[in-house]
């Protein structure tokens, strides 16, 4: 068992210097002294401004609990089948979904951590299909939804316990514009 917690935490380790390196490459560019869009020649430059824009919602999508309509769905211990519960909770995030067309849906696959982590994305994936399926049937068109897993890497509740668990065996969905 602790070389198992070793080994998770390696991999978060990894993970986060494997963040830190990228986003350390991609500084801003130094803007010119003449203002916005313009070189120091008093030139217009020839590159896009790009804005940043808040697109309204919690990027922890489902997962954060606030925005309201689009609820994280819940799995059975190694299982992608969708419970009464589930459906009945996709009822809901499908008429979200509708009624914000400006929106494509990521659906994240998770599971809790035990399992290898080859078999972990696996039945992430299978989840998250799951939900895509399903809401496909509820009239939600399928190019407005990506899945992605992320099997035990991205748990919300840290535990060696039931409790824990279950909150981490679930797909949730996240709004991109």
């Amino acid at each position: 068992m602790l070389s198992v917690r070793f080994s998770h935490l390696f991999r978060i380790l990894a993970l986060v210097g494997l963040v830190m390196t990228l986003a350390a490459g991609c500084s801003r560019p130094k803007k010119s002294d003449s203002g916005e869009g313009g070189s120091a020649d008093g030139s217009v430059s020839s590159q896009p401004v790009i804005e940043d824009k808040n697109i309204g919602s919690d990027p922890m999508g489902s997962d954060g609990g606030r925005i309201e309509g689009l609820n994280t769905i819940f799995f059975e211990y190694d299982q992608a089948r969708l419970t009464n519960d589930a459906r009945t909770k996709l009822a809901g995030n499908a008429e979200w979904i509708k009624k914000n067309p400006g929106y494509t849906i990521q659906i994240e696959g998770h599971t809790d951590e035990r399992g290898s982590v080859e078999y972990n994305l696996s039945l992430g994936e299978r989840r998250a299909k799951s939900v895509k399926t399903y809401l496909e049937g509820l009239g939600v068109a399928a190019n407005r939804m990506t899945v992605i897993s992320y099997g035990e890497e991205k748990p919300l509740q840290a535990g060696d316990n039931e409790a824990a668990w279950s909150k981490n065996r679930r797909a949730n969905f996240v709004p991109l514009q």
